[in-house]
């Protein structure tokens, strides 16, 4: 089965291959030829996911996925959140991003969060599926590591409490993390579809 995923981020795309089973293949939407801009305006990674995957079952009327992920720090109430990406302003990078969740929680005794993934999954008849894929954990005050991308240098998963995401290996992550939960949860589902 082919989806399309709606997304260029080389290294989501990377992390998803590793977690889908070898009959599911992915295309980007550079491989389909789509370049439209997808304006992500919701308030939810639900919205967020839906609205792209939307987008593209309307162009393609193909099988498609999107999701939508991001950070939430307790003691910022949530943010990031689905601001995660653009955290830093418009054209944030992962240190900008990262350089201004540390100032926020400066001084915070409670560095608490999680990351969250929500997929927006249109099967070929337009029917649309969510599935979503959490990992708790806590926020360093000092980035470590050099795998991963985005916040992985700030933050250590509950299961490796003494690591964070950029100090472990993809394999090692991709056993835990929210992406991949979400993705186990839509690739069970679609094995008994």
């Amino acid at each position: 089965m082919k989806i399309i995923l709606a997304s260029n981020n080389a290294h989501k795309a990377r992390e998803i291959e590793q977690m889908l089973p070898s009959d599911i293949q992915i295309e980007t939407l550079r491989e389909v030829g789509y370049d439209k801009p997808i304006i992500e305006d919701a308030d939810t990674f639900e919205g967020n996911a839906l609205i792209k995957a939307r987008a593209i079952y309307k162009e393609f009327q193909r099988p498609c996925m999107a999701d939508d992920s991001g950070l939430e720090v307790d003691c910022l109430n949530g943010a990031p959140g689905v601001y995660s990406a653009r955290y830093s302003g418009e054209n944030a990078t992962s240190e900008s991003n990262n350089e201004k969740l540390l100032n926020a929680i400066s001084g915070q005794s409670n560095l608490s969060a999680r990351f969250r993934t929500v997929i927006a999954y249109i099967d070929a008849a337009g029917n649309e599926h969510i599935f979503e894929g959490k990992v708790e954990g806590n926020i360093t005050t000092t980035p470590r590591g050099t795998e991963g991308f985005g916040y992985d240098p700030l933050f250590c998963p509950i299961e490796h409490p003494d690591k964070t995401f950029a100090e472990i290996s993809l394999a090692q992550k991709n056993e835990i993390s929210h992406r991949a939960r979400a993705f186990r949860a839509m690739t069970d589902w679609l094995s008994r579809q």
